[in-house]
């Protein structure tokens, strides 16, 4: 069977830093409160001219360059957004028209912060099956456009960015080893944004009830956030049998900086092998965690033949894991 790896990486984050201090005039907050509770110190905000799609194409551009292959290489566009740039059409066809990737298979999928593993899984079976040779996964996310600046325990967490992989086939031994996503509709209701949709329609009272807007229950996510990570990553690396000592380099989707420590206590791997940049990029959902792989292929960090574990968990609730050599 063909063996699927990442080829090339690509980023593209807006110019614009809220810092901690910036909310500090919106909201009642302060950098203290902020940094204690979530490790963040400041986040990016797209301008009103930026969308989901330009800067998804400019980060595909950049992965495609790395992966030394042109947008018509392309089989397969798969954007993981949940702030696409209109409801209709898909974010990954304008995305697919802004490349100029001809009529490869383009569309969208809304896993929240677990999308991109999600992306990576379900590219993962096509080219594995044969019925795609070279894949774009982009996470993309401008979760600016859905905070509610009254509300502190949502607006200090969420910024806005963009990452993608290109994945084709690999040499055996490479690639990725091992993969599972998981899904519970039980806990939908931790995090979401009411309406906007076909439950509640766009109107004059869900506006002014600011319903729009993403609303959380932190507390209540933060426990099943952990058990629900630990859990998959050591199936994972169960499945692939590779121990938690063994990996060289652990990515943890970007959501708190106590989940990120929790888990990596229980799963007993040490500091030195997680990568994190929550302080200066904030939560970004599905682009969270390929801003942080492009950020560690470009700085030297990941090298030929590591052990790479990347786990995350959002909205829906969602969580899953994947496991790559590089």
């Amino acid at each position: 069977m063909i063996q699927t790896g990442i080829l090339g990486t690509g980023r593209a984050l807006p110019e614009k830093v809220v810092t901690n201090f910036d909310l500090e005039k919106l909201v009642d907050t302060s950098d203290k409160w902020i940094t204690e509770r979530t490790g963040i110190k400041e986040r990016r905000q797209a301008s009103p001219e930026e969308t989901t799609s330009t800067l998804s194409a400019q980060a595909g551009r950049n992965a495609l360059e790395m992966a030394g292959l042109s947008p018509l290489d392309l089989d397969l566009i798969i954007c993981s957004t949940i702030s696409p740039d209109m409801p209709l059409p898909s974010t990954a066809s304008l995305i697919q028209r802004e490349l100029g990737a001809g009529t490869c298979c383009a569309f969208d999928m809304a896993a929240a912060c677990s999308g991109f593993l999600f992306g990576l899984t379900v590219a993962d079976q096509f080219i594995k099956t044969g019925k795609a040779k070279y894949a774009l996964v982009i996470g993309a996310e401008l979760l600016s456009r859905y905070l509610d600046y009254q509300d502190r325990a949502t607006c200090v967490i969420f910024g806005d960015g963009v990452a993608a992989s290109v994945l084709g086939p690999v040499n055996t031994g490479a690639g990725i080893l091992a993969s599972e996503v998981h899904t519970n509709g039980t806990f939908a209701d931790h995090l979401f944004i009411p309406a906007g949709g076909t439950a509640r329609p766009a109107s004059c009272e869900t506006v002014q009830a600011r319903d729009h807007f993403i609303k959380m229950r932190g507390n209540e996510l933060f426990k099943v956030a952990v058990r629900s990570l630990e859990e998959v990553s050591a199936r994972v690396l169960e499945q692939a049998g590779i121990s938690p000592g063994e990996i060289d380099l652990f990515i943890p989707h970007q959501a708190n900086q106590r989940i990120t420590e929790a888990v990596r206590e229980r799963l007993n791997i040490p500091v030195e092998k997680v990568y994190s940049n929550i302080s200066r990029i904030g939560n970004t959902s599905s682009a969270s965690i390929p801003i942080c792989l492009d950020e560690c292929v470009r700085s030297g960090r990941i090298k030929k033949g590591d052990l790479i574990l990347m786990s995350a968990f959002g909205a829906g609730v969602t969580w899953g894991s994947v496991l790559i050599r590089w």
